[in-house]
């Protein structure tokens, strides 16, 4: 039986504890959350769980792994904490704000030789996975231009935004990360720009609501990532891979499949609510990734060098669109 620990019973704690406890040969032993409350308990007593201290995790050598959904300031603290005592790793991302502390976080991995795997789910997501499957497979040809659009249905709370990294650590590396595993190759250069077009409250805490990233491969491939805080259509995830034979695009979910027509036009169904809902089997086939890492070794799809990279980019787009400049990739660039 693997042992696990949950740190955060917040939003995205809550779907991870679940989707742990329901891997076979899984138990949630422990909840790792300050905040008191009936969310909290109510997730202990569904998973079977006891509520403890991160001292009582660490101290305990049987417990085989960790699943850190906590806030991001406690990431990096914590996969060092994991690194040192021997327990396998599954952090949201990002694993830092601060990029050095990114770095040192991952080295700690490396060195004590833990697996350990990132939350970039939607490399989990099925109609992802299977873009890439065709890319991969040379079926479509060479992969030469990327779009991807991800846009929230409304501006998230002033106080979510002032703690989150802003829209670039909390968005946009969502995309980047999606840019190197369908591409397949590192990016060698980054330009960015960002306005705020919709939430004067957002640019007044120094931050963007709207944006587009093109990055360039090492082979002079493109990818235009092109964020928002608000999609007048609703959640709105779209992806469009252009290849020599082919083009592949993925779709919004839709909530339902009823199509209405009538002699004025077409009523279809809206795209699902938010990133929870799109998502939802995403998150549980990840952690069934998790799972097969601990038991079987088998890779995870998102590594701990992923991440890395995922940050680095993002570093260097904030770098861009603070300068006006496009970035150069040059081997060890850093913020």
């Amino acid at each position: 039986m693997v042992q696990l620990a949950v740190f955060g019973a917040g939003r995205i704690g809550q779907i991870h504890a679940r989707n742990a406890a329901a891997q076979p040969g899984f138990h949630v032993k422990y909840i790792v959350d300050p905040v008191e409350g009936p969310a909290r308990d109510a997730l202990a007593k569904t998973t079977g769980a006891r509520i403890v201290s991160a001292e009582e995790v660490f101290a305990d050598p049987k417990l085989h792994a960790i699943v850190i959904a906590s806030s991001t300031s406690s990431h990096a603290p914590l996969v060092h904490r994991a690194a040192e005592t021997g327990k396998a790793v599954f952090c949201e991302k990002p694993v830092s704000l601060d990029f050095a502390l990114t770095q040192s976080a991952v080295a700690a991995v490396v060195a004590a030789g833990i697996p350990c795997m990132l939350g970039f789910q939607r490399r989990y997501d099925a109609a992802f996975r299977a873009l890439q499957a065709r890319v991969a497979s040379g079926e479509a040809g060479r992969l030469e231009h990327l779009i991807m659009q991800s846009r929230d249905p409304a501006p998230p709370p002033i106080s979510y935004v002032k703690t989150s990294g802003g829209m670039f650590r909390d968005t946009a590396i969502h995309d980047v990360d999606m840019a190197r595993f369908l591409l397949g190759e590192e990016i060698a250069s980054v330009y960015a720009k960002g306005s705020c077009l919709i939430s004067p409250e957002i640019g007044q805490a120094g931050d963007v609501d709207t944006l587009m990233i093109t990055l360039t491969t090492e082979s002079g491939r493109l990818a235009q990532v092109i964020n928002c805080r608000r999609g007048p259509m609703g959640y709105d995830q779209r992806l469009e891979a252009v290849c020599a034979r082919e083009v592949l695009r993925v779709e919004n979910a839709p909530q339902g499949t009823l199509h209405v027509l009538r002699p004025e036009g077409t009523l279809a169904p809206p795209p699902m609510n938010y990133f929870l809902e799109r998502y939802a089997q995403a998150y549980r086939d990840e952690m069934a990734g998790f799972a097969a890492l601990i038991t079987d070794g088998t890779p995870p799809l998102a590594t701990a060098r992923d991440g890395l990279e995922a940050q680095r980019l993002v570093e260097a787009a904030i770098r861009s669109h603070e300068t006006g400049q496009v970035v150069v990739m040059a081997p060890g660039w850093r913020p």
